[in-house]
C-alpha cells in the first residue's frame, strides 16, 4: 500500500508550520470548524444515491436501488425533544493513491464475512462487487473522521457555550502527522455493532491524545460523559450488525498477513 496522504484541515499547498483548527464539532442542526457557531436548523435528509455518480460518468447505481432489508441500529442514547447530538472530531479524506489497494482489502474481506456495510451510508459491501471503480468510489471516496469525544445529547442552550469553549482551546492546533499503521476491529459500547478499521498507534498519536484531554475538559465543565480512559485513535471504513469481532479479526489478520507475504500491503499509512 502506497504511503496515505491526507489532508488534516486547510489546504495541500499549506505549509507545516501554519497554524489550523480543523478539529469539526457538529450536532443535529449545528455544524462548526471555525469560531463562530452557525445557525440552527432542521436535520436534512440524506442526499439520493444518485449523487455518488459524478457528472461525466455513464455508470448508474441501479443495483444500488434492489430492495434490500435495511440494517438495525439502536440508538446510544434515546430521542428527547430537544436535545442535539454533538460530536467532535478531526475529518480525514483519503487521497486517490491508495484508495485502489484499500478497496481491495474491504472486497475480500467483505466476501468472506457477510453483513458488512459502507460506514455512514449503511449500504452492503457485497452490492457493490459488479463495479470496481463505484466500489472504491462509494467506500472510500467520503469523509471519515476520528472522533475526539463520545457523541452525547445537549440541550439548546449549551450549544454556544460548548462550541465556543472548543474552538478556543482547539483554534491554535499546528499540523502534524498522523501514522495509521494497524488494521483493527472495535465494538460498540453496547456491542450492537462492529467496524472494521485502521488505528493510530504512533505519529499523531501523542497531539490527538492531548486534543481528546481538551474536549473531556469542556465535557466535565458541561456535566457531559468523557470519553474513554485509554482512548484508541482510528477511522472506522465498514461496519456490521452485532459482535462479530472475533470472526472478523481472524479474516483481517488473514488477509493482512498474505497481502505482506507478497509485499503487497504496506504497514504504515500517513496522513497529515
Amino acid at each position: 500500500m502506497e504511503a496515505l496522504i491526507a489532508s488534516y484541515g486547510g489546504t495541500s499547498s499549506d505549509s507545516d508550520s501554519e497554524l489550523d483548527c480543523s478539529t469539526t464539532i457538529t450536532s443535529t442542526g449545528v455544524t462548526n470548524s471555525n469560531s463562530q457557531p452557525e445557525t440552527i436548523n432542521l436535520p436534512l435528509p440524506p442526499p439520493p444515491l444518485s449523487l455518488l455518480n459524478p457528472s461525466n460518468s455513464s455508470g448508474t447505481v441501479d443495483y444500488l436501488t434492489i430492495s434490500q432489508p435495511q440494517p438495525s441500529r439502536v440508538r446510544s442514547f434515546p430521542h428527547v425533544e430537544g436535545n442535539y447530538a454533538l460530536h467532535v472530531y478531526i475529518p480525514v479524506t483519503i487521497p486517490s493513491a491508495p484508495k485502489k489497494e484499500l478497496a481491495q482489502l474491504l472486497k475480500k474481506v467483505s466476501s468472506i464475512v457477510p453483513g458488512l456495510h459502507v460506514v455512514g451510508i449503511d449500504i452492503p459491501l457485497n452490492s457493490l462487487y459488479k463495479d470496481d471503480s463505484k466500489f472504491q468510489q462509494i467506500t472510500l471516496g467520503r469523509e471519515f473522521h476520528i472522533s475526539l469525544g463520545r457523541t452525547v445529547p445537549i440541550r439548546l442552550h449549551q450549544i454556544d457555550s460548548i462550541v465556543s469553549m472548543l474552538c478556543q482551546k482547539l483554534n491554535c492546533q499546528r499540523r502534524y502527522w498522523i501514522d495509521f499503521s494497524k488494521w483493527e476491529v472495535f465494538i460498540n459500547d453496547d456491542c450492537t455493532r462492529s467496524f472494521l478499521s485502521i488505528e493510530v498507534l504512533t505519529g499523531g498519536l501523542l497531539e490527538i491524545t492531548k486534543q481528546i484531554q481538551v474536549v473531556n475538559e469542556v465535557y466535565r465543565l458541561h456535566d457531559l460523559p468523557e470519553f474513554y480512559k485509554n482512548p484508541r485513535p482510528h477511522i472506522s471504513l465498514a461496519w456490521a450488525s452485532g459482535d462479530i469481532s472475533n470472526s472478523l479479526k481472524r479474516v483481517v489478520e488473514e488477509e493482512t498477513n498474505r497481502l505482506s507475504v507478497e509485499g503487497s500491503l504496506q504497514k504504515h499509512i500517513f496522513f497529515q
